[in-house]
């Protein structure tokens, strides 16, 4: 470039010379065709090596490896020395820090499942990660018939270790709702049905009969057959009799 610029500014101060020469009638008309031919290619050969530079730092700027994002390198698969295909991946980065967990559920239990769900995670070391349904997979692996369940974990740095690859397990928050409840140890099955001894206010128990529904750890949902004021029995109620007197304590003192 540099060298085409040289003899452009040449053939332009030659042209110029030229013409003035001409006007004075000291050159042919021959003369003056010359030194403008030369003029034009001259700037025809700069404009041709300009485009030849800008071809080789276009060249030049895909040799270098720019990430698309800030993040962390979790593997690296370029070697020094190879040559790279078009489409090979070369190295892997997780963008931004974020991670996701891919979670299989079954095609009955996709169709439940709504983008920014709820979800917990429960890391190996036991530790628990609050997250969220990003998608769901529109399609079910014919060999497994399991859908994926794509969900956004917190980024990096909130001070739970989260590593790629990790096997784990989550739980999808469908939805919450108001429920009477008593220890399962409150509800006794007799004759088929569910029972509980109700308190009354001369501490004498009644057997009641109820209906019971949703069952989580210690606890069952009691849907009708009780008040939210009633008072049971939580243990032994195996031990009673309808009619029977008992005494109420309260928690930590002696019986």
């Amino acid at each position: 470039v540099a060298e085409g610029e040289a003899e452009l500014a040449e053939a332009q101060e030659n042209a110029t010379r030229t013409r003035d020469l001409g006007t004075k009638g000291f050159v042919s008309s021959y003369e003056l065709i010359q030194a403008a031919t030369a003029e034009q290619t001259a700037a025809a050969r700069l404009a041709a090596a300009r485009a030849r530079l800008q071809m080789e730092q276009v060249r030049l700027a895909q040799t270098r490896i720019t990430a698309p994002d800030d993040g962390v390198i979790s593997a690296r698969i370029a070697t020094v020395g190879s040559l790279a295909q078009t489409g090979q991946d070369l190295f892997k980065l997780i963008r931004s820090n974020r991670m996701e967990w891919r979670a299989e559920v079954t095609a009955a239990e996709a169709d439940r499942l709504k983008p920014a769900m709820p979800v917990t995670v429960w890391l190996p070391s036991g530790a628990a990660v609050k997250g969220s349904v990003r998608t769901v997979a529109p399609t079910v692996d014919p060999q497994t018939r399991m859908a994926i369940v794509y969900v956004d974990l917190p980024a990096s740095g909130t001070g739970l270790t989260v590593r790629p690859g990790t096997f784990t397990r989550g739980e999808f928050q469908l939805g919450h709702s108001p429920a009477l409840s008593v220890p399962q140890s409150a509800v006794l099955l007799q004759e088929g049905f569910s029972y509980v001894f109700r308190i009354d206010d001369n501490s004498r128990v009644a057997r009641v009969k109820v209906t019971v529904g949703r069952r989580t750890q210690d606890r069952i949902e009691i849907i009708d057959g009780l008040s939210a004021d009633s008072r049971v029995v939580a243990t032994g109620a195996g031990f009673l009799s309808d009619g029977d007197s008992v005494r109420v304590v309260e928690n930590g003192s002696p019986p």
